[in-house]
């Protein structure tokens, strides 16, 4: 075999090994990308899950009790009160959703919390007094949006007035949530973002204006057809709805 030719071979040898060289970097450079990427998108679902899972069957605690003590009380939930996420407390999660337009999953998740007016240890600090601000603007923005600010702040008095009487639940929660009194929690509105018109109107309510001086009632006439709520006796007439006393 002659010089030249060995020169030849030895130079396509080393071409070969080069070009084989490169070709493993490359490979394994993509497979680290993809891999990176995997392990990015594992972790981005891993931490959608920590933030919109937080009660669901198997948990136990506090929150757990919190969340049977009000379904029991709307009567969504049969069983004890015993901070343990089982099938009836499962059961429960799912009709209440159900009926509040929510997604029915069964898990009690930052929607169906802040539904309920329970608030996360996330935001515990945030206090009473702002959830019940949060959930006020929620049901005004759901029964009167469109409605003159004191026809909003009307509709918050008498959520707050029935919390005072005691034929209505204790709290501002449990006396919007309570099965068939809103139309708003029917047909799921409460779950709409509130305006800021709505979280004023929500504020001056809770800081004592009552422009339906102690109504407990209020209906639009063009729209009711309950027979009862028509007999009660009218106190003021504010935008489209009357607010009305009991008769008792």
């Amino acid at each position: 075999m002659s010089r030249k030719t060995l020169k030849l071979l030895n130079l396509l040898f080393v071409l070969s090994f080069t070009i084989g060289f490169l070709g493993t970097i490359i490979y394994f450079k993509k497979e680290g990308k993809d891999i990176a990427n995997y392990e990015t998108v594992f972790d981005h679902a891993k931490n959608e899950e920590d933030i919109d899972v937080l009660s669901r069957r198997g948990s136990r605690g506090q929150e757990v009790i919190s969340i049977q003590r009000k379904l029991k009380r709307w009567g969504y939930y049969k069983g004890n009160v015993d901070g343990i996420y089982g099938p009836q407390t499962e059961s429960a999660v799912r009709y209440f959703q159900r009926k509040n337009g929510l997604r029915v999953d069964g898990i009690a998740g930052p929607q169906t919390l802040r539904a309920m007016g329970i608030f996360s240890s996330a935001s515990s600090n945030q206090g009473s007094y702002q959830q019940n601000v949060e959930l006020l603007a929620r049901a005004i923005y759901g029964e009167a949006r469109g409605e003159p600010y004191t026809g909003k702040v009307a509709v918050a008095a008498v959520i707050i007035n029935r919390t005072k009487d005691s034929r209505f639940p204790k709290t501002i929660a449990g006396v919007i949530y309570q099965p068939g009194a809103f139309d708003a929690v029917a047909d799921g509105q409460i779950n709409l973002q509130p305006d800021q018109s709505s979280y004023n109107a929500a504020r001056d309510a809770l800081n004592g204006w009552d422009p339906t001086y102690g109504c407990l009632y209020y209906y639009n006439p063009q729209t009711a057809t309950n027979k009862w709520i028509r007999s009660l006796p009218i106190v003021v007439t504010i935008g489209k709805h009357v607010f009305c006393k009991s008769n008792t």
